[in-house]
């Protein structure tokens, strides 16, 4: 079993889902008392949203290659970066280390793909929603990304920080967002991207017409995915 290298604390919330993703998918697949190899280098989050917000993506990218260097150093043969938005400085944390870095949003359109749909909409923070290094990688896989008016956009980012990262969940946040898909919906989306790790915090499938895709579940077993290649299957 090869070692995951994991960058977390964007947010511990997600981060926590994350760990428990990766064990139960190495125990699926392995069985008995199998469970996920792996380092873990958590961040203080209020540091890096300050960076952020900010607009300090050198500081942002170099704390965290950083940390991907120490990852490395601990033994880990891959780098699995549990948030969206930070893929923004992906390119800063491929450049420090010489293991490969598993892009959240590839394993996402793969999984769009799979299921037939092309035209997705895509929710997260604003970052993610708005600028261009996470919509391109998804185009680049041939999808079409529709993303939330301007109102709807500011209101899923505040969702994210104010309540999310918090551990809050609101009953008005959950209305608010199933109003916004029903939206992208009848905009012309297929399917509906999570691209915050937070956000399957608030909704679920039954929260919208279309099917949902949850960044952070499918990062999670693409983690697995690649520790295990090669592995044979147990009884146990």
């Amino acid at each position: 079993m090869k070692t995951m290298g994991l960058i977390g604390g964007m947010s511990w919330e997600s981060t926590a889902v994350y760990y428990r993703l990766v064990n139960e998918g190495v125990k699926q697949r392995l069985g008995g008392l199998h469970s996920a190899r792996l380092v873990l280098h958590s961040v203080d989050f209020d540091a890096i949203e300050r960076l952020q917000h900010a607009g300090d993506w050198g500081a942002a990218g170099a704390a965290l290659a950083q940390a991907a260097q120490s990852l490395e150093r601990a033994g880990a043969d891959f780098v699995v970066l549990c948030t969206n938005t930070m893929h923004k400085v992906a390119a800063a944390i491929e450049a420090a280390v010489a293991i490969p870095l598993l892009h959240i949003a590839d394993p996402t359109a793969t999984a769009i793909k799979a299921a037939g749909a092309r035209r997705v909409g895509l929710l997260g923070t604003r970052f993610t929603m708005e600028q261009a290094f996470y919509r391109d990688r998804l185009r680049a896989h041939g999808l079409d990304v529709l993303v939330p008016g301007d109102a709807a956009v500011e209101r899923v980012h505040r969702v994210i920080y104010d309540e999310l990262c918090l551990g809050i969940v609101r009953d008005d946040s959950r209305a608010a967002y199933r109003d916004i898909m029903r939206e992208l919906v009848g905009d012309g989306a297929e399917a509906i991207i999570l691209g915050c790790t937070e956000i399957a915090l608030l909704v679920g499938a039954t929260d919208a017409t279309v099917p949902l895709f949850d960044t952070t579940a499918l990062h999670a077993q693409a983690a697995v995915d690649a520790a295990l290649a090669g592995e044979a299957r147990t009884q146990g």
